[in-house]
């Protein structure tokens, strides 16, 4: 996990190839993007001088969505970029850039925790009981039953409470449920 705090630190050679340092290979800049869209900060060094070459490669990458005709930023707003490096005030525009894209980024948050829990499904009687038997059975199909685990407990071992209520169930027993719920959930459709 600390390497995901870490930018992934991609070395640029005299030949302009890029390197990534984590795997030992050669990137483009869609694999660079694609770790970008993955959520993964990305470090972009010249390797000769060391000079941090992350900016220029970032709006290449962004030049080249572009002229695919995968616009994302407006005429005006490129316009008004291009302005912005020709003011003495300039210094507003990145800092404003930064914050709104940190409310765009919070809102989308907030955005998908209220449709989780506006999920008709978590609203259906029963619903809870119908995850922890799936669990359960994902548990017993992966071998989540093996002695030693942390699935159910063996006959002569002991539990929690709720690994012995469950512990008694077989898995027909539970494949059975969990064909009577599917052929609710169908029926709701």
């Amino acid at each position: 996990m600390a390497d995901q705090e870490k930018p992934l630190l991609i070395k640029r050679y005299a030949s302009r190839r890029l390197y990534n340092t984590e795997t030992s290979d050669y990137v483009t800049l869609d694999d660079i993007a694609g770790f970008i869209r993955g959520g993964r900060e990305v470090q972009i060094v010249d390797l000769k001088s060391g000079d941090d070459l992350t900016r220029q490669y970032l709006l290449q990458i962004i030049a080249e969505h572009e002229s695919r005709g995968e616009s994302v930023l407006p005429v005006d707003v490129l316009n008004d970029l291009v302005r912005s490096y020709m003011t003495p005030g300039a210094s507003v525009v990145p800092q404003f850039l930064q914050a709104s894209f940190e409310m765009l980024r919070d809102g989308q948050s907030q955005m998908m925790d209220k449709m989780n829990a506006m999920n008709p499904m978590a609203k259906m009687p029963g619903f809870e009981l119908m995850q922890a038997q799936q669990k359960a059975f994902m548990k017993a199909m992966t071998g989540g039953l093996a002695p030693g685990s942390t699935g159910w407990p063996e006959h002569g071992q002991s539990g929690d409470s709720t690994e012995e209520e469950t512990g008694g169930e077989d898995l027909d027993a539970i494949k059975k449920q969990l064909s009577e719920l599917q052929d609710k959930l169908s029926r709701l459709k």
